[in-house]
């Protein structure tokens, strides 16, 4: 009698078994070409802004402070000691005021020895001129004697002649008389020309002597000054701002005692990168924040050198300050560089320098995801950028700091 079989169950096994390593490698496969998924970002931590197009206006930014358009340094004439302050800073002071007594006793000794020899030297120019004139005196008299015996012996001589002609005297007696008259005419002329010489010399040596007072004056006058300038005084009306020494310091010619400014004439002086500052030009118009104001100025002056990183440029403030401005007040100014018609322009993004290319996230999908596109940026200001190719008016990108997400081209915002 025959037996019934039952078909073998292993072969259906490996059917089943072949399905579904088929099934794990379809579905390995389908996943490997699947891209990955978009990463999300919180939406609400991004900063976004749209394309614009219009006139831009091109501006740069940087701080500063509040100067003083005149600055006076008080300065140490002569060396001495600060016996009194009489002053605080943020006092007002007029040119004649009082700031600060010195002492030093060996400029009044100085004093008293130039004045000494100032009275000394006109005591002389008396003596002098006394001296010159008793001279002068004294060789008019000669002349005079001189001319009187002169004149005697010239009308001894002509009386001679007369006897002689009559045989009366000898011819030796009369040529004695000559000689002597010839003699005191010569003598005459000597002591002329003598009194003549003391005339004339007189003058000289006086205006010399004058001279050397007029020098000693100067040198009293230069000394006195100097006792003088131990009551510093301030030399300018304004304010006065610091006075760096202390009562009891002993200071030297030059050293700084004061200084004096004038609070209703300052200026700002900007600190500008030295990137931006190749386009800063005279005249261009700056508004300057004080941080509860704002004041209009101009550019004046631009320094030529870079200090740590950047350029000063001085800034003239125009209208009348606001109540808070004062020397030394921080402040930031904005200065408008150009306006550019007609433009592509965005918010300036965290990252990315004018002319450059950059990768910025557009956003898409209502809202919903931003991808990444390839954007060339043109001129740049403080707080947007130019749009060269890459954008469309209307569009919204995410100007926020995406570098941790350069790894996708594509976020998820939620």
């Amino acid at each position: 009698m025959d037996i019934p079989r039952e078909p073998p169950k292993k072969r259906k096994r490996y059917v089943y078994g072949g399905v579904a390593v088929a099934a794990v490698v379809f579905t390995t496969v389908a996943l490997g070409n699947l891209k990955p998924a978009a990463p999300g970002v919180d939406g609400a931590t991004v900063y976004r802004d749209s394309v614009r197009r219009g006139t831009m206006v091109r501006q740069v930014r940087g701080p500063g402070t509040l100067v003083p358009e005149q600055i006076r340094w008080v300065p140490a004439v002569t060396a001495g000691r600060v016996e009194r302050k009489l002053l605080l800073p943020g006092t007002k002071v007029d040119s004649h005021t009082v700031l600060i007594e010195l002492s030093n006793p060996e400029v009044q000794l100085e004093l008293l020895e130039a004045e000494r020899q100032l009275s000394q030297a006109r005591a002389e120019l008396v003596n002098l001129r006394t001296t010159l004139e008793t001279q002068r005196l004294n060789q008019e008299g000669t002349v005079a004697t001189v001319r009187a015996e002169q004149l005697q012996a010239k009308r001894n001589a002509e009386a001679g002649e007369k006897l002689a002609e009559r045989g009366l005297i000898a011819e030796a007696e009369l040529a004695t008389l000559r000689e002597r008259a010839e003699e005191l005419a010569i003598r005459l002329d000597a002591e002329q020309q003598r009194l003549k010489t003391y005339t004339e010399s007189a003058g000289p040596q006086i205006e010399v002597q004058e001279g050397q007072l007029r020098r000693l004056q100067d040198i009293v006058q230069f000394q006195r000054n100097r006792v003088a300038s131990m009551r510093v005084q301030a030399g300018t009306h304004g304010v006065l701002q610091d006075v760096p020494v202390e009562e009891g310091q002993w200071v030297i010619p030059g050293a700084t005692l004061a200084r004096v400014v004038q609070p209703e004439r300052l200026k700002a002086v900007l600190r500008i990168p030295e990137t931006q500052a190749r386009d800063v030009v005279l005249g261009q118009a700056v508004l300057v924040d004080t941080r509860t104001d704002t004041i209009l100025g101009r550019v004046t002056r631009i320094d030529p050198s870079v200090q740590n990183g950047a350029v000063n440029v001085d800034v003239s403030l125009e209208g009348d300050l606001p109540p808070g401005a004062r020397p030394d007040l921080s402040v930031d100014g904005t200065i408008e560089i150009d306006r550019i018609d007609d433009a592509l322009y965005v918010g300036r993004p965290a990252y990315g320098q004018a002319y450059s290319t950059v990768g910025l996230f557009r956003v898409t999908d209502g809202g919903n995801h931003a991808e990444r596109v390839t954007v060339r940026l043109g001129r740049s200001s403080v707080n947007t950028i130019e749009i060269l190719d890459g954008l469309a008016q209307g569009d919204i990108v995410i100007l926020s700091d995406m570098s941790q997400w350069d790894a996708y081209d594509r976020v998820r915002l939620r």
